[in-house]
């Protein structure tokens, strides 16, 4: 892989704590944190970087680092956007729990009872009667992960496994907008925003293409560092549809907001927040991620870790050309997100772990 050239560039618009507590409780200042990054994007290869840091369920340090387009050299600033891939799935449940608090949907309830699904395969079609958003939210639908236009054959019986599905997902949405009757594109994304975004000031963070992206977007860059796109694109996200799965756009500081609301159990009953929290799926001992990462589980929305800071709540994104990844750990009333534009993000992650204490 082609090293890229890494330009600094710290900028942040906020007054911010000179010394962040890190997840293993050691103090480090900022400058020690600036350095820690800017080298870890060196020995990394990413391109740019917006990271925001949560101490005492407060954002305490937040600077973007890099560039937008690794061509043109133009630096990432604090108005400027990525894609947050998978990140979507966390703030989703979030506004699906709204749509519970509200009424709109029961958790427990067959969801084919809202909408049939046009796309089961005939035998999965009893099955499938069993899904309710309670087992969307904890990957338990045997959906796969997307269908590709293909009938939907179900790995297993709905709430008896594991199965990471941005396709159940989809369908979820789909549901939400049918209940509000508004679909499941730009008016989904407004009815987002009303009860998410806007609550938590959230300002630009959206689900659809909107005029404030096409000015600030930076660039996702491929394996070899060069610049692939920052708008919507043929084969990829049209721009307009609500895709509850992967079309999130946000950077750190308005991301990490939603974060602190998780934190601070902010925006919702507190029945619902303890639903969403506790473990929903208890990874069986062979299963796959649990075997690469030591995750447990998953609540509605986020993966689960126990850690010896506590429980660990966490979810990454990957469109390959953007990555991105958030966790907090309530008992330590700690937090981090990260975006980056370019498919190194792990790496990065696991490099800042060794200084920051263990953060994935």
């Amino acid at each position: 892989m082609r090293t890229i050239l890494i330009i600094l560039v710290m900028i942040t618009t906020n007054s911010f704590a000179q010394h962040i507590k890190t997840i293993d409780g050691k103090t480090l200042s900022s400058k020690e944190i600036d350095e820690i990054i800017v080298n870890a994007m060196a020995s990394n290869n990413l391109p740019g970087v917006s990271i925001a840091i949560i101490n005492k369920n407060e954002i305490i340090y937040h600077k973007v680092f890099g560039v937008g387009n690794s061509k043109t050299k133009e630096l990432v600033t604090t108005q400027d956007f990525f894609e947050g891939a998978s990140l979507s799935k966390p703030i989703f449940a979030y506004f699906v729990m709204r749509m519970v608090e509200k009424g709109k949907i029961d958790l427990d309830k067959p969801l084919y009872q809202y909408l049939p699904h046009p796309g089961i395969a005939p035998e999965s079609q009893e099955d499938y009667k069993l899904i309710t958003a309670r087992m969307v939210l904890a990957h338990q639908t045997g959906f796969p992960n997307h269908a590709n236009n293909q009938l939907i054959k179900l790995a297993f019986k709905p709430g008896t496994d594991f199965s990471y599905s941005g396709e159940a997902y989809q369908y979820l949405a789909a549901i939400i907008g049918m209940q509000n009757g508004i679909g499941f594109k730009e008016d989904l994304n407004k009815l987002f925003q009303k009860e998410v975004t806007q609550p938590l000031q959230m300002k630009h963070t959206t689900f659809v293409w909107n005029d404030y992206l096409d000015n600030h977007k930076v660039f996702g860059h491929d394996e070899e560092g060069n610049p692939t796109q920052n708008k919507p694109v043929a084969g990829r996200w049209n721009g307009k549809t609500f895709n509850a799965f992967s079309s999130v756009h946000s950077e750190a500081f308005e991301y990490a907001k939603f974060i602190i609301a998780m934190l601070k159990r902010e925006g919702l009953k507190e029945s619902l927040f303890e639903e969403m929290l506790k473990e929903q799926t208890h990874f069986k001992d062979n299963n796959p991620i649990k075997l690469e990462t030591n995750q447990t589980g998953w609540g509605l929305g986020f993966a689960q870790k126990q850690t010896k800071n506590g429980l660990m709540h966490l979810h990454t994104g990957n469109n390959h050309d953007f990555q991105a990844y958030t966790m907090f750990v309530p008992e330590q009333e700690y937090g981090i997100v990260i975006f980056t534009n370019c498919g190194n993000m792990l790496p990065f992650l696991k490099t800042i772990s060794i200084t920051l204490g263990n953060q994935f």
